[in-house]
């Protein structure tokens, strides 16, 4: 019997958690970098952060990307990980 007060979610399988944190990530890193390089040039910011190495474009885009990435995969696995309940709590009413 369905209890309209207290609706059952079905629990995601790991491979869909993952992909439900990793698409988002990917798709905000993406917008991010062409947003951000189309401004910066990344032969610049070499320059001025690390002026006694040397990278290429395509270097400083991919790392930049992945770093884009890395911190949008951490925001959406945040929200992910706060969106799901304790399983202590699972069947248990909310403190009212």
């Amino acid at each position: 019997m369905n209890d309209p007060d207290n609706p059952v979610r079905p629990r995601l399988l790991p491979v869909q958690r993952l992909g439900a944190v990793l698409w988002p990530s990917f798709f905000l890193a993406a917008i991010g970098s062409v947003l951000f390089f189309a401004f910066v040039d990344p032969l610049e910011l070499q320059r001025i952060s690390f002026p006694g190495h040397a990278i290429s474009r395509e270097f400083g885009y991919s790392v930049g990307f992945l770093l884009a990435w890395l911190g949008a995969f951490l925001g959406c696995g945040t929200t992910a990980l706060l969106l799901n309940p304790p399983d202590h709590l699972d069947g248990e009413p909310p403190l009212e």
